[in-house]
């Protein structure tokens, strides 16, 4: 696990943050910072796993609502059918979201560009017409999930107890993406991003890669979208499928800097706590336009984002 210096400090930081925002809930008693993290932990999450295929391997993807949403509604018809713990939850929203993922991939990945993208797009939109048309989980009319009355003796409140357990998630995915950005497996998508010809011929197994590059993506969108509809309590196809969620998703990483894995951490963190200002300070509508603008930005002026910045700016200085 520790491979190196660099290695033991990351380790230590993510030790410290989780440490830190369970603590925090122990000491803040206001629940609207809660939500708010957790609303930018969400982002966050759903940024690291759009990343994956998006950042690492070149292939955009428009159908992260998708995923996010059928990990949610996973999650309804368990909790309906089964009445399944939130951890028991959350592993079969990442199975199936994985496995649809798998699927996908397998179908589409044979297409490049703007059609892979147009493909991704057009399963979030056959997901949404399947669910709205589904009553067993609330059809287009929506869904209650009611929060258990009570909670872990660690937290004073369920919402304290969804923002710890989306810290951990979102930690986790952290760690899986640096360590794939880090990897073997990471350099072999790497080399599909910049040349996929090239790196076929160097030997590099680009259809495998990228199929378990949509099957991790697929999962940890899921696992995003899992906890999602007890922290809500009501879910319906035209939130869940939202178009601003796959946004966000797309926009988080192409400002933070798609070649590397903080990149989507640094966006996450500067559009999302940006749009919380903007949604307190002055009105919630304006959030997208916000998001919007820092992305015509970024492209015009900062194509590889602030990662891509920064590094420029280290090899000069070199």
């Amino acid at each position: 696990m520790f491979r190196s210096r660099a290695d033991v400090v990351f380790w230590v930081v993510l030790v410290a943050v989780f440490l830190a925002g369970l603590g925090a809930t122990y000491v803040v008693k206001n629940e609207y910072y809660f939500t708010a993290l957790y609303g930018i932990l969400q982002a966050m999450l759903m940024a690291v796993a759009w990343n994956i295929l998006g950042g690492f391997t070149g292939y955009v993807n428009f159908g992260s609502a998708g995923f996010f949403a059928l990990g949610a509604y996973t999650v309804v018809f368990l909790d309906k059918a089964l009445g399944l713990p939130l951890p028991l939850l959350i592993v079969a929203a990442a199975l199936v979201c994985g496995l649809l993922g798998l699927g996908v991939g397998y179908l589409s990945l044979r297409l490049k560009g703007v059609y892979f993208a147009i493909a991704t797009l057009a399963t979030a939109i056959v997901l949404e017409t399947l669910i709205t048309n589904w009553r067993y989980v609330g059809g287009g009319r929506g869904a209650y999930l009611v929060a258990p009355a009570e909670v872990p003796f660690l937290f004073s409140s369920y919402v304290d107890m969804l923002f710890v357990v989306m810290l951990a998630l979102t930690l986790g995915a952290v760690a899986i993406s640096r360590y794939l950005n880090a990897s073997r497996l990471g350099r072999g998508l790497a080399a599909i991003r910049d040349d996929e010809g090239a790196a076929e011929c160097a030997g590099v197994p680009t259809l495998r890669l990228k199929l378990i590059s949509t099957t991790l993506m697929g999962a940890l969108m899921g696992v995003a979208g899992a906890p999602y509809p007890f922290f809500v309590t009501f879910i319906d196809p035209a939130s869940a499928f939202n178009l601003f969620v796959a946004v966000n998703a797309i926009a988080m990483p192409m400002i933070g800097g798609t070649a590397h894995w903080l990149g989507p951490v640094i966006g996450a963190i500067l559009v999302g706590g940006t749009q919380e200002v903007v949604t307190v300070t002055v009105k919630a509508e304006y959030s997208v336009l916000v998001v919007g603008i820092m992305l015509v930005l970024f492209i015009t002026l900062a194509p590889q984002g602030i990662v891509g910045l920064a590094q420029k700016y280290l090899r000069r200085r070199k």
